[in-house]
């Protein structure tokens, strides 16, 4: 039996041949290869990094967007018996020089001019880094640095490693074991730098195991490969799960057409962060918003219709004949249509995970009849250990366990994992990973509790669950997330913990609000200026009076502010999954927070923004202040 993913992709081989694996679309063509292609692109690669020196003991590294060469130096390093680590494309030369440094790189792979050139600017500071491999050439001809090396060139090297060694590549792959280590996967870091979890191909392969046995996939279904491979959640379905089950990973063109690619796929699974799903039904409201009051109020049925019908699902009733025609005469009308534009058409089911999604965006989903389920899960845990299962949907909770895991809730209400996904422990930070894994335990550092029906319910992370003067308990990011349902409002802070009541501090969706202004005649330059119109405050005032209506009064928004910039990950103000780095933002924004809370209805501030080619400029704004009703007393 396969213990290892290059065990797998021989598996798969044999098995399928000229079946196609991978498609990639290219040019505005879908290229497709096959398992046989796969295969002899992994076993070159992997010959070609062995002749120019890599042992087990190193780590290969890979940035870029989802690509085939993506695929293969992950595999190709597991089959040399080495691990892979993958870097966000986006992470910045710092970031970069932590994480290549930190584990061991010897050998980086890379998308293209724009990685490379970051790798440029770092090399001085990088120790043990012996070549860079490009796969894009566009713009590179005349980089005349000894480490650089174009991917089909590694391939060759491997071409004529197999002559002069027939059969290693068969024999190096069939010595590799279950607890090999196969990926180190970069955690959140949302106190700090990531710290690398040494995840096992026996914690990836169990997880996938898990899942395929309560959600299968046929060979005949397709994927779309689109969020970042470094993230553990990519991990989970382009490898654990289609190395197992056989079916295509499908590649867009770019980044900026997964949503049109995906819609020419029509996968039978999806799995997203709460981002993606918030901006889909950004998409759908915004476009409503310009359509002719005939097809508002169309649409404005067939929603009550669909969140009908969605809500006696939840509720495990068997709906009206009534509700029946009703609902099937607005799927004729609306979801159907919206389901084919969103791309979703033909999945079977689709997944959120990485962080808590609003109950309003679940309830949107499934009122189109998208089958979307919750996750829980963490990098540590391989990516998933509770989820939601067909026909027992709770949008409050996350699910019950994976066959295999244990879920429990210590004394101070944090949640414990068990299982063989539960990741080896942190690479090089020993301390950390006895504070993490204890007896085999996983402690989450989340707060949750079971309903009676026994799901999951996951609060917040522990550290940042609030208790008001009141003594009222409440998480920020339940509040956050009502907030990110408006499309205008693409991210919120919400405080409250160490004060006598709730604000928030607000990033308004530029594109959205944009789009809003400008049918409203409303003139502006730049973000700031446009998050600063009294029109705009108004409008989102709106939607915090909404998110408000269902809140315990204790936990209500009564000051708010429109930020002058936008929360970004190069700042260290978000992860690179779009995590709010919630301790460094009180920090760096603590005057903002303290005008918050002041009887002030304005803060002047002064900040230094700096632009893409280096140079800075000093800002001065005065931010608004608004106060809801019953606010400040």
């Amino acid at each position: 039996m396969a213990e290892t993913f290059p065990q797998l992709l021989i598996e798969r081989t044999r098995e399928f041949g000229d079946v196609t694996a991978l498609r990639e679309k290219d040019y505005g063509i879908w290229r497709a290869i096959s398992w046989n292609e796969y295969l002899t692109h992994v076993r070159y690669f992997c010959q070609g990094l062995v002749s120019l020196g890599l042992t087990p003991a190193d780590t290969v590294a890979i940035i870029g967007d989802n690509r085939p060469e993506w695929i293969y130096a992950e595999l190709a390093a597991q089959a040399a018996g080495a691990k892979s680590i993958g870097i966000y494309q986006d992470a910045v030369v710092k970031e970069m020089v932590y994480i290549v440094t930190h584990a061991r790189v010897k050998f980086i792979v890379v998308e293209d001019q724009e990685q490379v050139d970051k790798i440029i600017e770092m090399w001085d500071d990088l120790t043990g880094v012996e070549k860079v491999i490009y796969y894009d050439p566009k713009g590179l001809r005349n980089y005349t640095e000894e480490y650089l090396m174009y991917f089909p060139e590694v391939e060759k090297l491997g071409e004529a490693y197999e002559r002069e060694h027939r059969g290693w590549f068969e024999e190096r792959v069939a010595q590799g074991r279950e607890d090999d280590v196969a990926i180190l996967s970069t955690t959140s870091g949302t106190t700090g730098y990531p710290k690398l979890a040494m995840i096992t191909h026996k914690n990836l392969i169990s997880m996938g195991h898990s899942l395929m046995e309560i959600d299968p996939l046929e060979p005949d279904d397709r994927f779309v490969s689109f969020l970042p491979l470094a993230w553990i959640g990519e991990q989970m379905m382009s490898f654990a799960c289609s190395l197992q089950r056989g079916f295509t990973l499908n590649f867009p063109e770019k980044p900026e057409t997964a949503v049109a690619n995906i819609r020419e796929i029509g996968p039978q699974s999806m799995f997203s962060p709460p981002r993606i799903w918030e901006n889909l039904v950004s998409q759908v409201m915004v476009k409503m918003e310009d359509s002719s009051r005939l097809k508002k109020a169309v649409y404005d049925w067939a929603m009550k219709v669909g969140e009908e019908m969605a809500d006696a699902r939840f509720r495990k009733e068997t709906p009206s004949f009534g509700l029946k025609v009703r609902y099937r005469l607005a799927d004729w009308l609306i979801f159907a249509e919206l389901r084919d534009h969103l791309g979703l058409r033909f999945l079977k089911r689709a997944y959120t995970g990485g962080a808590a999604l609003g109950p309003d965006v679940f309830r949107f989903f499934h009122a189109l009849g998208v089958n979307l389920k919750q996750i829980y899960g963490q990098t540590e845990a391989s990516g998933i250990s509770v989820v939601h299962r067909d026909g027992d949907v709770k949008f409050q909770t996350v699910g019950t366990p994976l066959p295999g895991t244990d879920v429990q809730i210590d004394g101070n209400g944090e949640i414990l994992l068990k299982s063989e996904a539960i990741f080896k422990g942190y690479y090089g930070n020993e301390e950390a990973t006895r504070e993490t894994l204890v007896d085999g335990w996983l402690y989450s550092g989340d707060a949750g509790y079971f309903d009676e029906d026994g799901h999951l319910i996951v609060i917040d992370r522990a550290k940042d669950v609030m208790t008001l003067h009141d003594g009222t308990k409440f998480s920020p990011q339940f509040i956050e997330n009502k907030l990110k349902f408006s499309p205008y409002i693409k991210e919120a802070v919400v405080f409250g913990g160490d004060w006598p009541f709730v604000t928030a501090m607000i990033n308004i969706d530029m594109d959205n609000t944009g789009k809003w202004a400008e049918n409203h005649q409303i003139a502006y330059t730049t973000y700031t200026d446009l998050a600063q119109k009294p029109e705009v405050y108004a409008l989102v005032r709106e939607q915090v009076e909404r998110a408000n209506e269902d809140l315990p009064s204790a936990a209500r928004i009564r000051r708010f502010l429109l930020l002058h910039k936008e929360l970004d990950a190069d700042d260290a103000e978000l992860t690179r999954t779009r995590k709010v780095r919630r301790g460094f933002v009180a920090q760096r924004y603590d005057d903002i927070v303290s005008a918050l809370y002041s009887h002030n209805d304005y803060l002047d501030i002064e900040s230094v923004i700096t632009y893409q080619d280096g140079r800075t400029a000093t800002i001065k704004t005065r931010l608004q202040i608004e106060t809801m009703e019953n606010g400040v007393e």
